[in-house]
């Protein structure tokens, strides 16, 4: 069993330790590749922030002691008559600077396939270093949903109270474990706040990239948190992937009746909830107006993203 540290390096300590250290304090969001991740919601919420936000790397964990080179070869490019690359997996944690100028930390890249249990030891240490107050995992799964309706969520937490209008959706099942599931148990049993969002991708298109997806995540992880992520071009790309798929369904009758079909179940699922919950004066709240507060949640940030532009 390796101590906690051997299996990590960090490269820019707490801000306490240095002029130049990373804010303490924040959020931690974590989405791995390995587990079920479908439309590749996760990956692709990961991608957008790094690629739309200032970021720097943290601390690197030692990969070569983690990952199964043989059982997941590394993807490699040979061109005509050489090497060209080879994809190398990397486990990182970044620090990442909203459209606010909050500081957060975002853990990224491979699930591993050895030391878990050491891994999120490690985890633990590194938010008790970081003074992180709360962490938040992401991921996307297969779901009888049609891509004509919003994406919903599936939100989880051993802290009802962070939960806040999320429903179950399903009772107790049985699934395949994972390392964002480990950490969040670990985390709940140690008293640390965490909870994580799984967004519901139409199963028939859970074999390819889903930016609607994505953007749920990032939807939730604004709402949960506070931080300000830019999503336009994960607009862009959602409504452009509606439109491709829009095409393709009405060019086959059946497709268009399976998808009717799923909208019909999907509305009436939801016209179920409806119940729902109650707000702080103890009225009963519908879900139309639980989804104008998110709307109006999400334009007030937009607005805000834009003023400090």
């Amino acid at each position: 069993m390796y101590p906690a540290r051997d299996l990590y390096t960090v490269v820019v300590p707490p801000a306490d330790s240095m002029d130049e250290g990373v804010a303490s304090g924040g959020v931690l969001i974590h989405g791995l590749t390995g587990f079920m991740d479908a439309g590749g919601g996760g990956r692709l919420a990961i991608k957008h922030m790094l690629n739309t936000l200032p970021n720097r790397p943290v601390a690197y964990f030692h990969v070569d002691e983690l990952y199964d080179y043989r059982g997941r070869r590394p993807r490699t490019i040979f061109d005509s008559d050489h090497y060209e690359s080879m994809d190398m997996p990397h486990l990182t944690l970044s620090e990442v600077t909203d459209g606010d100028g909050q500081v957060f930390l975002l853990l990224h890249g491979i699930e591993p396939d050895l030391g878990w249990q050491s891994v999120v030891r490690s985890i633990l240490e590194i938010i008790r270093e970081f003074g992180v107050r709360m962490t938040v995992g992401v991921h996307a799964i297969p779901w009888p949903a049609p891509h004509t309706r919003p994406v919903e969520v599936t939100a989880h937490s051993s802290d009802p109270d962070l939960l806040g209008i999320h429903q179950p959706w399903v009772g107790q099942v049985e699934i395949p474990g994972s390392m964002s599931a480990l950490i969040e148990i670990e985390l709940a049993k140690n008293k640390m706040p965490a909870m994580g969002f799984a967004a519901h991708v139409p199963h028939y298109l859970a074999n390819g990239d889903y930016p609607k997806a994505a953007l749920a995540l990032i939807d939730q992880i604004a709402l949960s948190t506070g931080l300000m992520i830019p999503r336009d071009d994960l607009r862009n790309a959602a409504v452009e992937m509606d439109d491709d798929v829009n095409r393709q369904i009405l060019a086959v009758d059946e497709n268009r009746e399976v998808v009717a079909s799923l909208e019909e179940q999907h509305d009436n699922v939801m016209a179920s909830r409806r119940e729902l919950t109650s707000d702080e004066t103890g009225n009963i709240v519908s879900g139309d107006e639980l989804a104008a507060q998110l709307e109006k949640y999400l334009a007030d940030l937009d607005e805000k993203g834009k003023s400090n532009d």
